[in-house]
């Protein structure tokens, strides 16, 4: 079986998933690429379910005009690089508005589908995206102290470079203001120069 036939058949299954009762499905998976590269969000929005693809919506137009800034569209970034998530649900609304941040027990129940994808995949370069994100491989009390950097670590027994990326939800100034409008720079022009994003984008 071929590695795009091998992820298909886990977006299949990912699919069908219903293990999480606070949780609105179908869960919500990227292009089935072989690719390198791996982007992880936080969990999809109400649009991103009814669409559906990650990504689909106003953070999604903000994280694409960063990747439009390093030369890449939208199309042609879903196409070579595989998007996942930490959670592959809608987790709902909070009272007073706001996507609900999933629980720890809904990530721990929703994680076997992600590390199954690194297993898969075998990463060189991965960009999490969002604290949420970060926090699943990096100590994160700020993102100032992560943002701007490629941490070297170990996932599943692969070495990866990761470069995280803040998240582009509309509700956060974090992007928009210093220092952390220099630090996203930082980053994009990290993940810009790393040697597999060139390789693959050149």
């Amino acid at each position: 079986m071929t590695l795009i036939s091998k992820i298909k058949q886990h977006q299949a299954q990912l699919k069908k998933c219903s293990q999480c009762p606070g949780m609105t499905g179908p869960a919500v998976a990227g292009n089935p690429v072989a690719s390198p590269i791996m982007l992880i969000g936080q969990a999809p929005g109400d649009k991103e379910i009814i669409i559906p693809k990650p990504f689909a919506w106003t953070a999604g137009k903000t994280l694409f005009k960063w990747f439009n800034q390093l030369g890449v569209d939208e199309e042609t970034f879903r196409k070579r690089v595989y998007m996942s998530a930490v959670c592959r649900c809608f987790p709902g609304k909070k009272p007073r508005g706001g996507d609900r941040v999933p629980n720890l027990t809904e990530i721990k129940t929703c994680s076997h589908w992600l590390n199954a994808e690194i297993d898969l995949l075998k990463p060189k370069l991965v960009i999490p995206v969002g604290k949420l994100a970060i926090s699943q491989y990096l100590d994160v009390k700020k993102l100032t102290d992560v943002i701007g950097k490629v941490h070297q670590l170990e996932l599943h027994g692969i070495e990866v470079d990761m470069i995280p990326l803040p998240h582009p939800s509309g509700a956060s100034t974090w992007h928009i203001t210093e220092p952390g409008k220099t630090l996203l720079q930082d980053a994009l022009l990290l993940v810009k120069n790393h040697s597999v994003w060139k390789q693959y984008f050149s």
